[in-house]
């Protein structure tokens, strides 16, 4: 049984899917939006709405609430490709705080020159941002895209102390 939650945030409601106490999907879109980019498998399994999701409900108000380092503790599942899941990993390692541009996660998710590759990983991850996809930025600076628009990437980076 995958049990949904929101979570209500300066930067939007974050809508959370897990499978027990593993995180399958957050987003600052719906619940439909994001199941349909479940795996099948998961995709298939029945879901109820409850008002919190044991562990990681309260591991989200601890990072809203200004532990920006206790997304870490979140255990996740996607499916993905091979090069997605070492993107998503390496992803992970970035401190909140910090920013890499594409080309250095591509470098440290073992292929310097898969930069697309990589803008690939951060635009189908559905674990965002748990998995800190907001932290990646252009080599020369700019924030680049965000799935979820550039204000809530903003305001990410800025919680976080990215951004002055």
């Amino acid at each position: 049984m995958l049990l949904k939650t929101s979570y209500k945030t300066e930067a939007g409601i974050l809508y959370l899917i897990a499978d027990q106490q593993i995180l399958l999907a957050a987003g600052f879109t719906g619940f439909n939006e994001l199941t349909k980019r479940l795996s099948p498998l998961d995709a298939s399994k029945q879901s109820k709405t409850v008002g919190q999701i044991p562990i990681i409900s309260d591991l989200i108000a601890d990072y809203f609430n200004g532990d920006t380092s206790a997304l870490n503790s979140i255990q996740v599942r996607q499916s993905g490709s091979a090069f997605s899941q070492s993107v998503w990993k390496a992803m992970r390692k970035i401190p909140a705080g910090k920013t890499w541009s594409y080309a250095e996660l591509a470098k440290r998710a073992g292929s310097a020159s898969a930069v697309r590759a990589v803008g690939s990983a951060c635009a189908n991850n559905l674990v965002a941002p748990v998995i800190p996809c907001h932290r990646i930025i252009k080599s020369g600076g700019a924030m680049g895209n965000y799935a979820y628009g550039g204000a809530v990437k903003e305001w990410l980076l800025r919680h976080e102390g990215a951004l002055q």
